[in-house]
């Protein structure tokens, strides 16, 4: 007797079909508020496993293209329109045997309609196991730092809200808290209801729209007064509403914990090579803001491969005793290279390998090698050369070391290694050309102001950007990762407002998100308004609040 695992459904009903393999599962996945960083694990592994991934909307197919989320390779995304779409789409993948996802926001069974989907698959006989996600109904009001705790609270949901305005419900709590997700054009409705159902019209009440988005809008008013607080909202646009005193003291404000964060709705461009990594987006995410990457370099093969052939086949025969990675890109020219010759990775075998950057041992990770020596701290070829063993004949039974670079890179790191004994082969493996201009819209608002912040990572990046979209506007504040950086900024005709500390990723996100907390202090200080730079009048400049 087969066991059915625990959290799945196996239908039984008429019309069933012949049994399929075990692969043959349907999986729905509650994508939680919008977050890509509120995916439960299981939520991102079973993503990264799927081979058809259905959804019904384009939010949920954007969910996709984050940084946090990994796609399998061939991964095959279906946007379908209706739920009759939904429900061919999932039994066509089912019955090939696929692995297939159905991405729900927030959790499936709180928030999503799909008894309906899965009831479809029951009677065609396949199985469906249900992932839990971060509910928006819970999730949203913590956002706009509404307490739940301690306080009886009625949740009502899309559905239940329909049903109920509709006549065909139920009267909502007179008292305690009521949470409704609805839209922006049956809010006025929702205030009768609640009315009638014994509110009364002056009792607190916040309406958030956006909810758990860095374009987030939540604004604390009273019953009668919600349907002011979105009369230019779009009637579709979704809003939950908070009904009631929502902290333990209502003198107190809400917790405003997130619309609070220094860089909150900022729109933050990063200027960016290829060899990049998540850590600066996250943590400007982690502030508050909005980036968008806009790649300023390609890559491509040296003019003349012929010392990198040469190269490779040393490192095949065992010419080498260390490689050395300072980008994720020499980890790519030469991993293309090896793979061209029918190599994996076990052409590393026997080989001590140094990297530098999070992108880089990430990239390395992903051809499963693990780098066996990487500096603490600081990021650098020369916090790597500071770490790097001297060539000792005793020890060592060969004294070369092979440093795959960009054609525009420097060679100091090849002295400093020199210095220490060894004899370093600095081999061109990829050269850098600027990349094409990035879409007409996104050139616009580089030169309108339309950005809050532009962060420079180096020098190229600077001249790049402005080579294939122009300068940035004056009143987009301008952030640098280093002295070096701002200068290169300065000989385009940029002026500088932030400068990293230390020129790592984190410095130069922590120093942008200080200095608009500094900005918003003088602004609160002067009586003026806290608006973005982006949202400034286009008038003369005031450098202190930018």
């Amino acid at each position: 007797m087969t066991e059915t695992p625990p959290g799945s459904v196996t239908g039984q009903g008429p019309g069933s079909q012949p049994s399929v393999s075990a692969q043959a599962r349907v999986q729905f996945i509650g994508t939680g508020p919008g977050d890509p960083g509120l995916l439960t694990l299981s939520a991102g592994r079973a993503i990264g496993r799927a081979q058809r991934i259905v959804v019904d909307s384009p939010d949920q197919k954007a969910l996709l293209d984050a940084d946090e989320v990994g796609l399998a390779v061939g991964a095959e995304v279906i946007e379908a329109a209706s739920q009759v779409e939904v429900i061919e789409a999932l039994i066509d993948a089912a019955r090939q045997g696929l692995d297939v996802v159905r991405l729900v926001p927030g959790d499936p069974f709180l928030d999503g309609d799909v008894a309906s989907e899965a009831a479809a698959l029951a009677v065609a006989d396949y199985d469906v196991d249900v992932i839990p996600g971060v509910s928006p109904m819970t999730a949203i009001p913590e956002y706009a730092g509404v307490t739940l705790n301690g306080h009886d609270a009625q949740i009502i949901g899309p559905d239940a809200c329909r049903r109920d305005l509709g006549g065909k419900g139920r009267s909502w709590a007179a008292t305690g808290l009521v949470v409704v997700a609805t839209t922006a054009g049956q809010v006025d409705r929702v205030v009768r209801h609640a009315i009638d159902s014994g509110r009364d019209q002056t009792e607190p009440a916040v309406i958030t729209r956006n909810g758990g988005t860095t374009q987030q809008v939540s604004t604390t008013t009273t019953l009668e007064a919600l349907p002011a607080a979105v009369a230019r909202a779009g009637e579709e646009e979704p809003v939950h509403i908070v009904i009631g005193h929502v902290l333990n003291d209502p003198e107190d404000d809400r917790l405003d914990w997130f619309e609070s964060k220094p860089l909150f709705g900022w729109n933050v461009l990063i200027p960016r090579t290829r060899d990049h990594s998540a850590t600066l987006p996250s943590r400007l995410q982690g502030y508050g803001a909005h980036s968008l990457d806009v790649p300023t370099i390609s890559m491509e093969p040296p003019r003349t491969p012929q010392q990198m052939d040469k190269a490779i086949r040393g490192l095949v025969e065992g010419r080498y005793e260390w490689v050395v990675f300072t980008s994720a890109n020499a980890v790519r020219a030469v991993r293309e290279k090896l793979e061209g010759l029918g190599l994996d990775s076990r052409a590393y075998s026997g080989l001590r390998i140094a990297a530098i950057f999070d992108s880089t041992i990430k990239t390395l990770a992903e051809w499963g090698v693990k780098p066996d020596l990487v500096p603490s701290g600081e990021q650098s070829t020369a916090a790597l050369a500071a770490v790097f063993p001297a060539f000792d004949d005793a020890l060592d039974p060969i004294n070369r070391v092979f440093v795959p670079r960009a054609d525009i890179a420097t060679e100091s790191l090849s002295a400093d290694l020199s210095a220490l004994g060894w004899d370093v082969e600095d081999v061109i493996g990829y050269r850098t050309v600027r990349a094409a201009p990035p879409p007409a819209d996104t050139r616009e608002a580089i030169k309108t102001g339309a950005f809050d912040a532009v962060v420079f990572t180096s020098s190229t990046t600077v001249r790049n950007l402005v080579g294939i979209a122009g300068k940035p506007h004056r009143h987009t504040v301008v952030a640098a990762i280093g002295p070096r950086t701002a200068e290169t900024c300065e000989e385009h005709g940029l002026q500088v407002d932030v400068i990293a500390p230390e020129p790592e990723a984190i410095s130069l996100a922590d120093a942008l998100a200080d200095f608009a907390a500094r900005r918003r202090d003088e602004l609160l200080a002067s009586g003026r308004p806290v608006v973005r730079p982006s949202q400034r009048k286009r008038r003369g400049r005031q450098p202190s609040s930018r």
